[in-house]
Order: structure tokens, then C-alpha cells, then sequence
């Protein structure tokens, strides 16, 4: 075991040894009688997505291309407003320039 401030790594065989000697720190009985309700109410997550069809990517964006940090000046009322979109405004913003991008190419 390594232990650097509050941070220990324990290696795999340690763990193996410590579930051995039942020193395992879950509340088994406790997750087993959770309902699914409380299952769900504690799972912290943005998007359900709709997996019923079976399909897992389906209506998922494409994997993101790189991305080039840069510097860029716009107006204060344009920022303003992609920021009270909330969460994700720079992927927005990234998104309605594309879109123009794909106008443009395609005109």
C-alpha cells in the first residue's frame, strides 16, 4: 500500500486479500434493499437517452473531432446568452458555427 495524504492505492493482490478477510466497507444488506426508486434517485446523470430499441448509440452526437484552443472576442450580449443556456454553452456555440460552415459549403 502506498499512502500519499488522503490518497492510498492499494495494488490488485491487496484487495483480493482484503475482500478475502471481509473487509469490504459496502453495506451490502443496505444496496440490496434499496428500491429501484431509490436506485434511480441517486443516480446523478443529465440524459436518460432511450435505450428500449436495444440500440445504445442510436441518437447519440458523433465522437468529437479535436479541438484547437484558441482566443476569440465576441460580442458581450452574445456571450451572455449562450452562457444562460446553461451547461455546455461553448459546445453550442461551437455547433451554430458549423452549422454555418455546412451552409456555406454547401450554397
Amino acid at each position: 500500500m502506498q499512502k500519499n495524504e488522503t490518497i492510498v492505492r492499494y495494488t490488485a493482490e491487496e484487495i483480493d486479500e482484503m475482500l478475502a478477510r471481509g473487509e469490504d466497507q459496502t453495506d451490502w444488506e443496505r444496496v440490496r434493499a434499496l428500491t429501484h426508486e431509490e436506485i434511480e434517485a441517486s443516480i446523478d446523470f443529465e440524459d436518460e437517452g432511450d435505450f428500449s430499441g436495444g440500440e445504445v448509440f442510436a441518437g447519440l452526437p458523433p465522437m468529437p473531432q479535436l479541438k484547437e484552443q484558441l482566443t476569440l472576442r465576441l460580442d458581450e450580449d452574445v456571450v451572455r446568452w449562450f452562457k444562460g443556456t446553461g451547461k455546455g454553452y461553448q459546445t453550442r456555440i461551437n455547433t451554430v458555427l458549423r452549422r454555418y460552415v455546412e451552409a456555406q459549403k454547401s450554397s
